[in-house]
């Protein structure tokens, strides 16, 4: 069988392509699967049996430049607040 891409995929590459070569009916191979009957209908639906994409369209990085440090650095000095702290106040 082919890999299961993310953590919530219920299905496989190759359980996705006997459901769209399957003439069964949905509710049939639902109970084969152990799948909702929607997830069924939803391969059918598609062209590929290939899972789309999942995160952002345009993966932004999650370090920091060194202006971007040095400013949270200088902050926390002046303010004496710790990480937790400061991530408190610009959450909101």
């Amino acid at each position: 069988m082919g890999k299961v891409l993310h953590g919530r995929a219920t299905t496989t590459e190759a359980v996705r392509r006997a459901i769209q070569d399957s003439q069964a009916s949905l509710r049939v191979l639902a109970r084969r699967y152990g799948i909702n009957p929607k997830t069924v209908a939803k391969w059918r639906k598609r062209k590929s049996a290939q899972d789309r994409p999942t995160g952002p369209r345009t993966p932004r990085s999650m370090v920091l430049s060194l202006e971007e440090e040095a400013a949270i650095v200088a902050f926390r000095r002046h303010t004496l607040l710790s990480l937790d702290e400061c991530g408190a106040i610009f959450a909101h």
